[in-house]
């Protein structure tokens, strides 16, 4: 593996979707289980967030049961909506350490195997070399509420080296269509 970041713990997660803006340093609530770390040492406490990352696999009733709990709104492309009131995904990620470290591209799928398509235009600046815990994210807001998503994260190292930094993990719908509400009981 090459030497282009010693993360002792590295924590993933998505933040949960609402109609106000969402900042990167905004403090956490609830805690989310911590991503296999990219080298064997003590897990450290893990990062919290609004929300942890959904499994990627769920039963038949389990997936349906979770589908008629979603908010009933709007499909579709949001470009109509004010970016500040766009529903969201928000991968984020901390690293406990760096090693010459550039900075970070987050990748999108529409399916766990992808294809995935690079997301941000430029790079989400990393620290460089630090033994500081560094927190990560980033807002996308280009996504259609309706549907779940794939992501992953792949670091750049000073010299333009690449790796996948994160297993790919799913981000669920936030909302489901007027017309797959379930039928009201009689």
């Amino acid at each position: 593996m090459r030497n282009i970041l010693t993360p002792s713990v590295l924590v993933l997660m998505l933040a949960a979707c609402s109609n106000a803006p969402q900042e990167a340093a905004k403090p956490a609530a609830t805690p989310a289980p911590a991503a296999p770390a990219a080298k064997s040492e003590p897990a450290a406490p893990a990062a919290k967030s609004e929300s942890a990352a959904a499994p990627a696999a769920q039963s038949e009733p389990a997936a349906a049961a979770a589908a008629a709990e979603l908010p009933v709104g709007a499909c579709g492309d949001q470009g109509a909506v004010a970016k500040e009131q766009r529903l969201a995904n928000t991968p984020r990620w901390t690293t406990a350490s760096e090693v010459d470290n550039f900075g970070y591209d987050v990748f999108r799928g529409d399916s766990e195997e992808g294809p995935f398509t690079k997301l941000n235009a430029d790079p989400i600046l990393g620290a460089g070399t630090t033994d500081e815990t560094k927190n990560y994210a980033y807002r996308d807001d280009t996504i259609d509420p309706c549907r779940a998503y794939w992501y992953y994260v792949e670091s750049i190292d000073t010299k333009g080296g690449r790796e996948k930094f994160t297993p790919v993990f799913m981000a669920s719908p936030k909302r489901r269509a007027a017309d797959a509400a379930p039928a009201p009981a009689k």
